[in-house]
Formats: C-alpha cells, structure tokens, sequence
C-alpha cells in the first residue's frame, strides 16, 4: 500500500482483497494485523472508519501484512491466540492452539469433580494449553506437563506465568522417558498424529508449525501407540487416558486401546463432528 491519506476503512478494504488469495477470512485477518499496527481494539475499527492512518501505521501495517500473505500464520504474527477464553503465548517453536483440542479440556474436567485432587499428566505439551487450562479450572490438581522439546517448555513457563500457574511441574522428556512420577489419574495428550507425506502439511498454517509436533511414522500412528503402551505403567488404578487423533484414525485408535486392554473406550466429535478423541480406562487387576 502506498503511503497517503488512506483511511481505515480504505485499508482495510485493499487489504481484504490482497489477502483474499491466502486466507478464508481474509477481512478478520486484516482487522487483526491492522489493530497490532495501531496498538487498538477492534471495536476502535468500527468506531472511527474514517480516521486517516498516519504513515508510521501504515508501514508497520505493511509489514505485518506483507508476512500474512506469505502464508504465515496470524497467530505467529501477533504471537498469541486465544484458548478456553484465555490468551496464550504462542512462537513458531509451538502448534498454534486449536478449537479442537478444546474437547480435551472439555472430556478432562468431566473426568475431574470440582475438587479434585488428582494428579495429571500432559504429554507433548507445546504452549502448555491443555495443563495450564486444567490448572485453572481444577486448582487443587497434581500436573505434570512433557515435551522433549525445550524452546516448547520454555514458551508453556512463560504462559504459566502470564496466568499466575504454579501448581505444573515441567519436564524435558522422550515422552515417559523422564518423568519421576507414577500413577496418574489421567494421561492426557494431543500427540503428533499427522503422517509424513500427507498433503495437509502443504496446505496453510501446517506449512509453518513445527513437523516434529505435527508428524509421526506408522501412519501417524507410532506416538500414539507409544502413549497407549506406556501409559498402563504410570495410570493408577482405574486411571483414564485421553488422546487426541486425525478424524480418520478413530477405528485405528480404538483398535489400539482395545489390543493394549483398556476398558470403557469411546471416542468423543470436535466441533465439526469428527471424531477426535479417544478415551480408555485402564483397570488393574
């Protein structure tokens, strides 16, 4: 955009356009640079469409929106995004949280009475969503948050304390590999699960996320199956285990369960009605 007596309005529009190609909402996505520029809500938007941009805004603006259309990701853009009605910290060394993932939270705190004091377990825990989130909702919880990678734990510290978190204990580990705690109540993970040549990783934010959170051998499936093995050693006694999947693995994940004896398997739809999760107990005997 060149740089004159260009509203707010203007801008937006020409930058709707140019993001068309990119982005399926590419007006949205335009509002939310356009307010990072500007340091303003946008409600301020709304408020005063024909505010004339000075040029300082408008190159900052520039800049934001020349990397959107290069595809990269609003969230890595912004540096945060918002889950369960919290906003997180989020960097190209992390997934960027999805609504999806919500169900998670949602099957946990069903699992988990209002004072409980269970103790949890997240495994691959990236930005540190899904034990931050829990943390809050169920105070008096035990967690335990996992990712072997350490830029990923550093962003999950830096959200726990954005929120006021202390009760997570965080851990540099290969999954179980280095976890001093037993017997859990819950295992709950959204591991990789996306194979290595699915097309998906060619197509939008999944171009820039991290390939090591993203993919897994076996068709997706050796995390998982790695999860679902180990976790009969660390779960107690009718200890529950929550996993996150591709909504075609589902049959695939709860043959898993079922060869590993695990008890009371369902799987559970995001919010598109795909299967997305799947549930095991696991009852020592």
């Amino acid at each position: 955009m060149t740089k004159s007596m260009l509203s707010i309005n203007s801008v937006l529009k020409e930058a709707t356009e140019l993001l068309s190609d990119v982005s399926d909402s590419a007006l949205l996505d335009a509002e939310i640079l356009l307010c990072l520029a500007l340091n303003k809500q946008r409600s301020y938007l709304r408020a005063w469409p024909d505010n004339i941009l000075k040029n300082s805004q408008l190159t900052d603006f520039n800049v934001l929106l020349k990397k959107r259309q290069q595809g990269i990701p609003i969230a890595y853009i912004t540096g945060n995004r918002e889950f369960w009605s919290r906003d997180f910290l989020v960097t190209p060394d992390v997934l960027i949280p999805r609504p999806d993932t919500e169900l998670l939270v949602e099957l946990s705190l069903k699992l988990l009475p209002s004072d409980s004091e269970a103790k949890i377990i997240d495994l691959g825990t990236g930005s540190g969503i899904i034990a931050i989130t829990l943390a809050a909702e169920r105070p008096n919880t035990k967690i335990s948050a996992i990712d072997f990678s350490n830029s990923a734990l550093d962003v999950a510290k830096k959200n726990a304390v954005i929120h006021n978190i202390k009760s997570i204990s965080f851990y540099q580990s290969d999954w179980f590999s280095n976890i001093p705690d037993t017997q859990f109540n819950l295992i709950i993970s959204n591991p990789p699960y996306i194979a290595e040549h699915d097309a998906h990783l060619q197509q939008g934010d999944l171009r820039f996320e991290p390939l090591s959170a993203l993919c897994a051998d076996e068709h997706g499936l050796k995390d998982i199956k790695i999860i679902a093995e180990t976790a009969r050693n660390y779960l107690d006694a009718n200890g529950h285990l929550l996993i996150e999947h591709g909504y075609d693995q589902s049959n695939q994940i709860q043959t898993i369960f079922k060869n590993l004896n695990y008890n009371n398997i369902q799987t559970y739809d995001d919010l598109s009605g795909q299967p997305r999760v799947t549930h095991g107990q696991w009852n020592l005997t």
